[in-house]
């Protein structure tokens, strides 16, 4: 079936506002009967390499299409970027006719990174009721769970624990009448445009950094400014930020952007940095999103065994949110749709059909994504970290096998708001939310509905 009209606006909105960015299949054949999706988005006329295989791609190019020498630009300590001659086809073709000599990657595209690519309730801020002050899940659930089994003074709030957010950045005025984003670092968005209206996708690194502040209130947290338009970003340009990121040796690296990739292969960038920055890194977690395209397709950083990929639950917490991506490859479901935080003032107008509505902000807002519900995950971890003294692995791996024991069918391994210190077997009963032996939970974070 063709491309889905809504589906179509919002990938335009990507391709029209990212430079060089394109589409696979191109938006000629979205008619097409045979075309039911867009498979991937890249940068056209270039293509990344591992240095060490550069020569034999470069040489293999001019074999192949004959032209001019390939230009090569450093993206990583280990990967290039090539940008391929005017005359050469576009870079899918180029890439399959590369495979056919060289193996299957060897080369691939320069993919970009986005929040969400297609339209869903995980889109578009929504209002919240005139003043709204209070974010939700509220915060300080985590301390008054660890109260109930945990010594004394072992806070259960993050505090010493280091956590960088690869996101849009932050809004300077993110902390007044913000308390729980008090302290919180980062680049500086501008998240207004010429005419003072709220740009697409501007105080999405605020409000995930909210999130997880609602989870780790003394967490020390840093945001990353990686997305400059319609929140999506060539992989070899977010390399730098991600470099950046892990400068700031931190506990907790979030990712808030997913991308599909060309025959659902890795991605180079993420591969090099990997290897030479984060393996080795002694108790370093790495947290990314499933996506919001409600598909099971593996989706990058997320879909990487050493990353952990995080689905949205419903507004009711019992089921998969319905724009949340899914699949034996997403590791854990958390709260992710209707949450409600910090978000910049002022006039957002619609981009999805019926566009050119007019919602107007007062410092809050209710939002939905998998990029939400992975700070709350992010969250519990750093609240553990300090509760435990486990480091980041070792309390990811706690709150995975509770999130595993208390599984929904249908859903997944899950986690709640207020949940960092319980233990497998002793806390909320799987899909009821009543708390179980030696939980000291009490019950205050019951399941919605």
């Amino acid at each position: 079936m063709p491309v889905n009209p809504r589906m179509r606006a919002q990938t335009e909105l990507i391709l029209d506002s990212l430079d060089s960015a394109a589409a696979f299949p191109h938006p000629d054949r979205w008619e097409q009967e045979d075309v039911g999706d867009v498979d991937y988005l890249y940068r056209h006329g270039m293509i990344l390499v591992r240095e060490r295989d550069a020569d034999r791609v470069t040489d293999a190019l001019g074999q192949l299409f004959g032209g001019g020498p390939a230009d090569r630009q450093r993206v990583t300590a280990g990967v290039l970027r090539i940008t391929l001659p005017p005359e050469l086809p576009p870079v899918p073709e180029v890439l399959d006719r590369l495979d056919e000599v060289l193996g299957r990657h060897l080369a691939t595209p320069d993919t970009v990174h986005y929040v969400c690519p297609h339209p869903c309730p995980a889109d578009e801020p929504g209002e919240v009721p005139l003043g709204t002050v209070d974010p939700f899940p509220a915060p300080g659930l985590n301390e008054r769970c660890c109260q109930g089994h945990r010594s004394p003074g072992a806070g259960c709030d993050g505090d010493g624990v280091v956590v960088s957010i690869v996101d849009t950045g932050l809004w300077k005025d993110a902390a007044i009448g913000h308390p729980w984003l008090a302290g919180v670092e980062g680049a500086e968005e501008h998240p207004y445009d010429k005419n003072g209206i709220i740009h697409t996708y501007a105080g999405h690194g605020t409000f995930v950094a909210g999130c997880l502040r609602c989870a780790a209130p003394r967490a020390s947290v840093y945001v990353e400014k990686a997305f400059e338009v319609a929140a999506a970003v060539h992989e070899s340009e977010l390399a730098a930020s991600l470099e950046n990121a892990l400068d700031k040796s931190p506990d907790i690296l979030l990712f808030s952007s997913a991308t599909s990739s060309r025959l659902d292969q890795a991605l180079l960038t993420f591969d090099d940095i990997y290897e030479r920055r984060i393996r080795d890194l002694k108790g370093l977690v790495v947290v990314a999103p499933a996506g919001n395209d409600a598909g099971r397709r593996p989706m990058f950083p997320g879909a990487y065994n050493s990353v952990i990929s995080v689905g949205a639950l419903s507004l009711n917490w019992r089921d998969r949110a319905p724009f949340s991506n899914f699949g034996g490859w997403v590791d854990v479901f958390a709260p992710g749709e209707g949450l409600v935080n910090a978000f910049p003032e002022g006039t957002y107008v619609t981009n999805e059909p019926p566009a050119g509505r007019h919602r107007q902000f007062h410092g809050m807002a209710r939002w939905s994504g998998t990029s939400f519900s992975t700070p709350i995950v992010a969250g519990l971890i750093a609240a553990r970290m300090s509760a435990t003294g486990e480091n980041g692995r070792q309390a990811a791996d706690s709150l995975l096998r509770l999130a595993r024991s208390q599984a929904i069918p249908g859903v997944g391994a899950v986690l709640y708001p207020g949940q960092a210190c319980c233990e497998a077997g002793h806390c909320h009963q799987p899909g009821t939310g009543q708390a179980g032996p030696g939980c000291g939970c009490g019950g205050h974070h019951h399941l919605r509905g």
